[in-house]
């Protein structure tokens, strides 16, 4: 069972992602998979619709947010979305982006988990951590 249909994302996200419904169909199953992640599959084990409405809403406003980052990027995965050439040339014209390492040498990346999720499932008692007993 899908947590999230195109209709209620048109609507959490107030029509202001221009995102198709083929587009959200393909994005959502692996948005699904890092939210379950990240929840230690807190819905796997409880029933979303017998859970606290406004917990069940901040997930799936999390869940959106996931889903616009894939669509800003382009990618859904951490290879592609990290996998930009240093230049390019076309003809005459070289363009450099910016260096993944920073000063220190680290070596710099963009996160697989979009950061405004976190905005949405913190205080939420989701992103716990701990040793649950079940």
């Amino acid at each position: 069972m899908a947590y999230l249909n195109y209709e209620e994302f048109k609507e959490l996200t107030e029509d202001t992602v221009q995102i198709t419904d083929s587009e959200f169909k393909k994005l959502l199953p692996k948005a699904t998979a890092l939210l379950d992640n990240i929840t230690s599959h807190f819905y796997q084990k409880i029933d979303i619709s017998k859970d606290n409405e406004w917990r069940v809403r901040q997930f799936k406003l999390g869940l959106c947010a996931q889903i616009e980052y894939f669509h800003d990027l382009g990618a859904t995965t951490f290879e592609t979305i990290n996998n930009s050439p240093q230049t390019f040339q076309a003809g005459r014209t070289s363009v450099s982006n910016a260096s993944r390492y920073n000063p220190s040498g680290a070596n710099e990346s963009k996160p697989l988990i979009a950061e405004d999720v976190y905005i949405y499932l913190e205080g939420t008692g989701l992103l716990f951590s701990g040793v649950s007993v079940w």
